[in-house]
């Protein structure tokens, strides 16, 4: 992995216009496919179950979705559009990105079963303080020493009724609502598309664009 400055040169050649005003985020902690659904059940007893999400070393990015090979096989995200079970909502949510200080925030408030990538994004980056879409909302970049990625159209993935019963082990009205505002402003994590071909790594950096 690059320096930040030798980072920015390697940016710089893919992303010209950014090379003055990149920020340095994290780096990449975790990479998952989450190979089917995690709300399962019929509404209005739906229930959560992080069971179906994979952790790779490699995640490959293009403007369907994420994959990954694990094994010699194959695996799409559920958001990819070539998903038999697809939940991309029209390249809005190709894929999703969540920071560690976030989940730290989760346990702190519910416990220790709100373990890190339990809410599902492809992308986890690590970060001693809170991220907001202000923030980030300009784009991210991912980047190593062989190839850069740009991360775009930042939006708040906004927490659904299971999970936020998963996260406070509580089916009670109040408790769920509350937990949902909590979880809202960016807590749960972001969605963004990509419109290159990539394969971004555990250990790369992601910077501000």
């Amino acid at each position: 992995m690059q320096t930040p400055s030798a980072l920015g040169e390697t940016l710089g050649v893919f992303f010209p216009r950014y090379n003055c005003c990149m920020k340095p985020l994290g780096k990449i902690v975790r990479l998952q496919i989450q190979r089917s659904r995690l709300k399962l059940g019929e509404k209005p007893n739906q229930y959560y179950d992080p069971s179906a999400l994979v952790a790779v070393n490699e995640l490959r990015l293009t403007s369907q979705g994420a994959l990954a090979i694990v094994n010699g096989e194959t695996l799409l995200d559920i958001h990819h559009t070539d998903h038999p079970d697809t939940r991309n909502n029209n390249g809005a949510n190709d894929l999703s990105i969540g920071f560690t200080s976030h989940y730290q925030a989760m346990r702190a408030r519910y416990g220790d079963h709100v373990v890190d990538g339990c809410a599902g994004e492809n992308i986890l980056v690590a970060m001693d303080s809170r991220v907001d879409l202000t923030q980030i909302q300009n784009g991210l970049i991912i980047g190593d020493a062989a190839s850069a990625v740009r991360l775009n159209d930042l939006m708040v993935a906004l927490p659904c009724a299971p999970f936020s019963k998963f996260v406070s082990k509580s089916n009670d009205a109040q408790t769920v609502k509350a937990t949902l505002q909590f979880l809202d402003d960016g807590t749960r994590g972001f969605y963004c598309v990509v419109n290159q071909e990539a394969t971004i790594r555990v250990g790369d950096e992601v910077v501000v664009g």
